[in-house]
């Protein structure tokens, strides 16, 4: 335990923390935009992963994701049960204390899925779905990714903090999850309001407050690398913000508070692979360009009829692409030495990287998805029955209300 610096130790641990409050505000940000028969449903979505997939990650997802390479496409068993990692130094931090601080994004990833399906999917078929979903799409990617032996780590593949491994994943799977399931009953003609825009602004202010967690981090160290990602952090979302207000103003005549909250969430999505490779100014160009292609990407389910019920492929899906592709515009590698030069600074093969691992990412997670999802409704079913969708999943699935007398 030579290696390890308390200092490094502290932050990341303090991340895991702020990470493992981003899936409770995720359950408040989505729960203010549906109806009342389906806000505790949507709630459930988000905090019955927390249990679920964290006792999956340490029994063997964390081993899957993170253990010696097999091909460079999956971790192998030795580390089933976080077998031998008490003692050990992951750099200078505790082995645990890395284990924990990804376990958070391993348990947040699939939530992000359920904005798809909301107010219609059975809750055991949801069990059953982010369950297989993290172990055979989340697992693997992450390896591909972030652990030394992935294929597209070695081949110099940026994603700092999630784009890819996160939201481009969870975003591709949450277009599938809407087209497989189906339609809200009577939508488009009836488009459902949300019923507490107050309790999803609120949401969207504890998730901006745990993002810095989420990228900062993925420093894994209290130094200049975790400064500038909270920095490019704040100023992504800041810009998202700025740019979804400016085009709604133009497009609608009047900016409106989910527009707010979307925008700032969808600078936040797009910043993440970006946030420890750019330099500020570039955060708030990235956060602007991003937010503008999530909002045409939300009005897009309309005019092509799928019904994405809380944006979670537009917000997520959208966004998770932009930042990646945008990572290798603008990285520079005088700020991160473990990063490359962006298309911007001479180095326009950074760009083609990034748009192959975009491609492998999220086709790998829309043909798996597919493949679960049609598994589950051949066994226990995926939608709940027309009935019980009139009634609301609240009391056909969880037997109570959100908002009883």
């Amino acid at each position: 335990m030579d290696k390890i610096d308390t200092g490094d130790t502290a932050w990341l641990l303090v991340s895991s923390a702020l990470v493992l409050l981003m899936t409770p505000a995720l359950a408040l940000f989505y729960a203010g935009m549906v109806r009342r028969k389906n806000v505790l449903s949507t709630i459930m979505y988000s905090m019955a992963a927390i249990p679920i997939l964290s006792v999956k990650w340490a029994l063997f997802g964390y081993s899957l994701a993170f253990g010696a390479t097999h091909g460079g496409f999956i971790g192998g068993l030795e580390l089933v049960g976080l077998k031998g990692l008490a003692g050990q130094a992951h750099g200078t931090v505790p082995a645990l204390a890395f284990v924990a601080f990804q376990m958070m994004f391993a348990v947040i990833t699939p939530a992000l899925i359920s904005g798809a399906f909301a107010e219609r999917m059975k809750f055991s078929a949801y069990v059953a779905f982010i369950l297989l979903w993290s172990t055979l799409v989340y697992d693997p990617v992450a390896h591909w990714v972030w652990a030394d032996g992935g294929w597209l780590f070695k081949m110099g593949a940026l994603d700092f903090a999630g784009g890819t491994v996160v939201h481009l994943t969870a975003g591709m799977s949450a277009l599938v999850c809407a087209f497989v399931i189906g339609k809200r009953l009577k939508y488009p003609q009836e488009r459902a309001l949300p019923h507490n825009l107050t309790m999803t602004m609120t949401g969207a202010g504890i998730l901006w407050f745990g993002w810095f967690g989420f990228n900062a981090g993925s420093a894994l160290g209290s130094g200049k690398l975790a400064a500038l990602a909270f920095v490019t952090t704040h100023l992504g979302a800041a810009g998202g913000a700025i740019g979804w207000i400016a085009v709604e103003w133009k497009h609608r005549g009047k900016p409106t508070a989910l527009g707010v909250a979307s925008g700032l969430v969808a600078g936040l999505v797009a910043i993440t692979p970006a946030a420890g490779y750019v330099a500020p100014w570039a955060a708030i160009v990235i956060g602007i360009i991003a937010s503008i292609c999530c909002y045409v990407a939300v009005l897009a389910k309309y005019k092509y009829g799928y019904d994405d019920s809380l944006d979670a492929f537009g917000v997520h899906g959208i966004g998770g692409l932009a930042g990646a592709l945008l990572t290798g515009v603008f990285a520079e590698k005088v700020l991160n030495d473990a990063g490359n030069d962006g298309a911007l600074f001479g180095n326009p093969h950074q760009l083609v990287v990034q748009v192959l691992a975009c491609l492998a990412s999220g086709g790998y997670a829309v043909i798996v998805t597919f493949i679960v999802l049609k598994l589950i409704d051949k066994t226990i079913g995926l939608r709940v029955e027309e009935a019980e969708e009139r009634e609301g999943l609240d009391q056909t699935q969880h037997g109570e209300e959100g908002y009883a007398g």
